[in-house]
């Protein structure tokens, strides 16, 4: 018997066909509204979050100290400050004159200044300070002497030693030219002359040395000022006084170790020159320039004649 021939294939209806389509396209739209709300929802809860808190820190003030100021001068200056800072603020801070008076009162020992403790006059470097509500007289007394130990460092002091100077010394000699001179290009010229004076064993006649001993720093000094008997009258005591007469700056602090090379031993406020001086080598050279000088003095009605 013939074998039969094979089945066609049954075919599937379009009707089931379309419904399997149907519903692979339902499956897919599900699955993008599944996702799309999932992102929705996550980007909400984004939204809701509050935003970070970010803590401002209240900007600091600064205290200014000039070059030259001595220490009663800073703690009087940190009075000012603190005073308008709580003024500003309106709650009080922690920098008193008295507490930076306390905490200056100590000699302390200075790196490249040998084992000697030495008042604190002299190395409270004159800058710009901040500070803050919190900050203490002690904190602020050792950012000053943080800031005179990285400028100290900066010094050549081979030609102070080979005239025998120590680097205290050099200190005093720059705290003489801070007050002496306005002029930045005089500053080595005056330490030429206190270097010749010193060699010269003549004394130094510096009337800044004798405000400080006084405490007359405003006024023309008085004939029992100008005779007071003290360590710090350099018109009648040779040499250098006992130390700095307040806290120079760099550039005086260089020009004291590294002096003009001069034969000048004389010098006197030029007059209408802006605190300028004139020098001189002879006594009668410096005898016609303070004649000049208290001539043009008479005509100001005796007051200084500095002004420009």
């Amino acid at each position: 018997m013939p074998p039969r021939p094979p089945r066609p294939p049954q075919r599937t209806p379009k009707s089931v066909v379309y419904r399997r389509r149907l519903v692979a396209l339902g499956v897919l739209v599900a699955g993008f509204a599944i996702a799309w709300f999932a992102v929705a929802s996550v980007g909400g809860n984004d939204k809701a979050k509050p935003p970070p808190t970010t803590i401002v820190a209240p900007k600091p003030f600064r205290v200014v100290f000039p070059e030259g100021f001595t220490r009663k001068q800073m703690a009087e200056r940190v009075t000012a400050v603190a005073d308008i800072a709580e003024r500003k603020r309106g709650k009080p801070v922690k920098l008193k004159a008295n507490a930076y008076l306390a905490a200056t009162a100590r000699p302390r020992r200075q790196p490249g200044f040998g084992a000697k403790a030495y008042p604190l006059e002299g190395f409270l470097f004159p800058a710009t300070y901040d500070f803050t509500a919190r900050m203490t007289s002690a904190q602020l007394v050792a950012a000053q002497l943080k800031a005179f130990r990285l400028n100290w460092a900066k010094l050549n002091l081979a030609y102070a030693r080979s005239k025998n100077l120590t680097p205290y010394d050099v200190l005093i000699i720059a705290s003489m030219v801070e007050k002496e001179t306005p002029a930045p290009e005089e500053r080595q010229l005056v330490a030429g002359v206190i270097y010749n004076r010193l060699h010269e064993g003549m004394p130094l006649g510096i009337d800044a040395t004798t405000r400080f001993a006084t405490g007359n720093y405003e006024e023309p000094l008085t004939e029992s000022e100008l005779a007071i008997d003290s360590p710090y009258n350099t018109r009648t005591n040779a040499g250098l006084p006992p130390g700095p007469i307040g806290s120079p700056g760099l550039a005086s602090i260089e020009a004291a170790a590294h002096p003009a090379k001069v034969d000048y031993l004389y010098y006197v406020v030029k007059p209408g020159a802006c605190g300028e001086h004139s020098f001189s080598s002879t006594a009668a050279e410096f005898e016609a320039d303070v004649a000049r000088y208290n001539q043009a003095r008479e005509a100001a009605g005796g007051e200084s004649p500095d002004s420009c």
